[in-house]
């Protein structure tokens, strides 16, 4: 997956077309979705090994630093010198909305065989996990591995790129919000209604494309389908958003760490929604994660009232 160097800024609302604003506040950090699912993943309990390429520039060596810190182990990161390290700038306002700009650098030579080389250095996986911000060959190429090995894939296909069929077909979930699922039908010219519901999409995706699908909808939750059983819609847990950035990637890091586990998916859905919540309520993406604890605690909060 990505390695990007966040830059965001608090602003008491966004800009429109040609206006400048003054942010209240700014901060740097680590970002990406790969970075972020990763962080959240092993802050949920998971042993996780990232495979990416950063830069080598200062920015790549301390988002290194800050993912082997935050117990992701990093020799499948590839520095390379013909590259910046990724970056992402952000602006959020007074209501943890925001707009996100991106700068793929060195992720866009996360190439086929750094894939292959990384997967195959350590133990099989449970699990293999990527996103939509590095090439679909090297997607491909984990999927593949994941077929060969028998580890569940994982895919967020955001931001959706053109993967191949046979990599969709192999993703068990497919996660994606409403957003990205409606980008997809319409990709893959899919016969459906105009302003068709979620819960027909999720079974769409799930019956004709995927293994199984998830489909976030922010507050609203998420829409679990998976073949032969009824479509579950996982409510959000009550929250009060400060920063909403990176909150899909902590349900995807999370949700995957149940799945590594042995959860269901439906049970990996729940504890990705509570953790998602939990990271609503403080600025920032990975280092807004909750975890392992924090996550149990609002479960069992969830289940006494």
């Amino acid at each position: 997956g990505s390695i990007n160097q966040d830059v965001s800024a608090r602003v008491h609302a966004l800009p429109t077309a040609g206006e400048t604003v003054l942010a209240t506040s700014s901060l740097r950090g680590l970002g990406g979705k790969g970075a972020n699912q990763a962080v959240a993943a092993a802050k949920a309990g998971a042993r996780v090994r990232m495979i990416a390429a950063v830069g080598s520039d200062n920015d790549g060596r301390d988002l290194l630093a800050q993912l082997a810190a935050w117990g992701v182990a990093v020799d499948g990161v590839v520095v390379r010198e013909d590259a910046s390290t990724g970056a992402a700038f952000i602006t959020v306002d007074g209501s943890g909305e925001n707009i996100i700009v991106v700068d793929g650098g060195a992720n866009g030579l996360v190439d086929p065989s750094t894939v292959r080389a990384g997967l195959g250095a350590s133990v099989v996986p449970d699990v293999v996990l990527c996103q939509g911000e590095v090439p679909a060959a090297s997607i491909a190429e984990a999927a593949a591995f994941a077929s060969e090995t028998g580890a569940r894939f994982v895919l967020n296909l955001a931001p959706v790129v053109d993967v191949t069929a046979r990599t969709l077909a192999l993703a068990d979930p497919l996660v994606v919000n409403e957003g990205e699922a409606r980008d997809l039908v319409a990709a893959l010219s899919l016969r459906v209604t105009e302003g068709a519901a979620v819960n027909d999409l999720a079974r769409m995706l799930a019956d004709e494309v995927a293994r199984s699908v998830v489909i976030t909808l922010g507050a609203r939750g998420a829409v679990v389908a998976e073949a032969g059983a009824p479509v579950f819609r996982q409510p959000a847990f009550p929250s009060v958003a400060r920063d909403t950035t990176g909150a899909g990637d902590s349900f995807v890091g999370v949700a995957a760490a149940a799945l590594a586990a042995g959860a269901s998916l439906a049970e990996a859905a729940r504890r990705g929604a509570a953790a998602a919540a939990l990271s609503v309520q403080r600025e920032g993406a990975a280092s807004s994660y909750a975890t392992e604890h924090a996550i149990a605690l609002l479960l069992d909060a969830a289940q006494i009232s």
